[in-house]
């Protein structure tokens, strides 16, 4: 079996853990928000408590990034991750307070940011062998489908038997699926770093200055990207779309992720980085329809939204795998996700008061701060030559 071969398979069996852990926290996220306005929450405590969430799963990355190089244990760190990462979802449906369910929230993102960078660190020696766009794009495009999967499963138990508590619990099915194939491809592929043979590239000792660059114009674009709990909450207070209504939007958002995740992939490996400043420009449009009081410009708005999501997800990466040496690898994962987290948090907390206050203002800020990064990725184009980024 060719070495290419043995990479796609290793890259395609850690897409389906990953199929298994979307569908779980992200059909538990496609309600959260929803749920959270039935347990009493207002706008500024939802966008506060999901953006702390995405505070800390990010900002706890410096550190796991860096004890994964440093210890060289990347499939326990990651295994632990997952597992926190997951279990904790079906124990929203014993929330009966929103204090409760802000604390499970948070604590699933803790696990998410456990296992991200040693499971990106991974991965990313697989797709060393398919073309760093298209491997990352089709483990985001995997990923995406559980993300499909989930909210429409929590959609048809809150059809058949109502209640977001019931949604909670079907996702323990794909929880404990994803615990047990990752176990199975732990010991299937225990060294991923034998796909990746060493470049030029390899040896530099620091991280390269386009990388801070480069982090400070995702930053930009991560603070104006509202998380989908704040966007439930507008649904749901605003009567766009029903409890069983929204996470059919999520669920529609999330199949556009994984398309828009392959193409954007493949299109980064032909033309780089040109085309991650294209996904800014079609995404910085979300926010004036997904924040309007009519639904046809809500499902259009969702759709942008889903697109920016995809593109993200499979560019951001696969350029800090061409940019970093492989031993250092899951330390700038780490770095690059605790600063993506941190403008997370700031502008999902902002989007949360400005809610409150005046809802063109959150519009206005959305577009503009992504608008914002396309000087600096214009920058990050001009000092990395296409060589380095995309080898």
């Amino acid at each position: 079996m060719g070495q290419k071969t043995t990479a796609l398979k290793f890259v395609i069996l850690l897409g389906f853990v990953s199929l298994c852990a979307d569908a779980t926290y992200e059909g538990a996220r496609s309600i959260t928000g929803a749920y959270l306005e039935t347990l009493g929450a207002s706008g500024t405590l939802v966008g506060l408590i999901a953006g702390f969430g995405e505070l800390v799963g990010y900002g706890l990355r410096i550190t796991i990034g860096y004890l994964s190089d440093r210890t060289h244990q990347y499939w326990s760190i990651t295994t632990i991750g997952y597992f926190l990462n997951t279990a904790v979802v079906p124990l929203l449906a014993l929330a009966a307070r929103w204090e409760v369910a802000a604390g499970l929230m948070i604590a699933e993102r803790t696990g998410k940011a456990i296992r991200t960078p040693p499971r990106d660190a991974l991965l990313s020696h697989g797709v060393s062998q398919l073309g760093r766009g298209f491997g990352f794009g089709l483990h985001e495009a995997m990923d995406q489908t559980g993300a499909v999967m989930g909210p429409l499963a929590v959609a048809a138990v809150l059809y058949w038997q109502g209640g977001y508590q019931n949604g909670f619990v079907i996702l323990i099915v794909p929880a404990i699926s994803g615990l047990l194939l990752l176990l199975i491809l732990r010991q299937l592929y225990p060294n991923p770093q034998d796909f990746e043979e060493e470049t030029s590239v390899q040896h530099q000792e620091e991280l390269p200055r386009v990388f801070w660059i480069y982090l400070g114009a995702v930053a930009l674009v991560a603070a104006g990207y509202a998380d989908f709990p704040l966007i439930a909450y507008h649904l749901q207070k605003q009567d766009i779309a029903s409890g069983l209504i929204i996470p059919l939007i999520y669920a529609l958002a999330m199949g556009i992720d994984a398309v828009a995740a392959l193409i954007f992939g493949r299109l980064f490996d032909r033309n780089g980085i040109s085309i991650l400043m294209l996904a800014v420009l079609i995404s910085c449009l979300f926010a004036p329809l997904v924040f309007s009081d009519n639904t046809n410009f809500t499902l259009a708005g969702m759709i942008f939204w889903g697109i920016g999501m995809g593109a993200q997800e499979s560019i951001l990466k696969a350029t800090i795998a061409g940019l970093v040496p492989k031993c250092k690898r899951a330390s700038a994962y780490g770095i690059f996700g605790a600063g993506y987290g941190l403008s997370w948090f700031l502008g999902s907390t902002l989007m949360g008061v400005l809610y409150d206050w005046s809802i063109t203002f959150l519009i206005g800020f959305s577009v503009l701060s992504q608008l914002l990064a396309i000087p600096f990725l214009l920058w990050v184009k001009s000092q990395a030559n296409t060589t380095t980024i995309n080898d």
